[in-house]
């Protein structure tokens, strides 16, 4: 049975400036978190749901480092996987917005719980270890077997 794989589309940002986002959404999640604030968690959401429908090259917070920051204090850019960084962005709006709606229509105790899990889950991404983009990867290869290293 023969599959069609998903080609890769290939996107270059600076490198400094895809740091800056990742770190810059991890933190705004923490300070949710440590605060308390909700707009915090919002103001996240935006950011995601941005910079999955204008697709990483013109997120946000890609486009903020790279015309100030970026500007004086060059860094060699980054080749991305455009889709599985949309689909990565897609799964971190959608994941802020049920914290979101914990928050304001839950126990505080579940709607805080569940921003620490996104937390944790933004501070691995922003560390290099995209979840969500290895997964789309993983998926758009036919899928794959996290226990066998079995790729489809």
């Amino acid at each position: 049975m023969e599959q069609k794989l998903k080609l890769v589309k290939p996107v270059s940002v600076p490198s400094a400036a895809f740091a800056f986002c990742r770190y810059t959404l991890a933190l705004l999640v923490w300070a949710a978190l440590i605060f308390r604030f909700k707009p915090l968690m919002i103001v996240a959401f935006i950011l995601f749901a941005l910079s999955a429908i204008l697709k990483v090259r013109r997120a946000p917070l890609i486009l903020l480092y790279s015309y100030t920051v970026n500007k004086i204090f060059k860094s060699s850019d980054e080749v991305l996987n455009e889709d599985a960084m949309r689909f990565a962005h897609l799964m971190g709006a959608i994941f802020s917005l049920v914290c979101i709606g914990l928050l304001y229509f839950a126990p505080p105790r579940i709607g805080w719980s569940a921003v620490l899990v996104f937390a944790i889950m933004k501070s691995i991404s922003a560390l290099g270890f995209c979840p969500a983009s290895k997964l789309y990867e993983c998926m758009s290869k036919g899928g794959c077997c996290a226990f066998t290293g079995k790729h489809g």
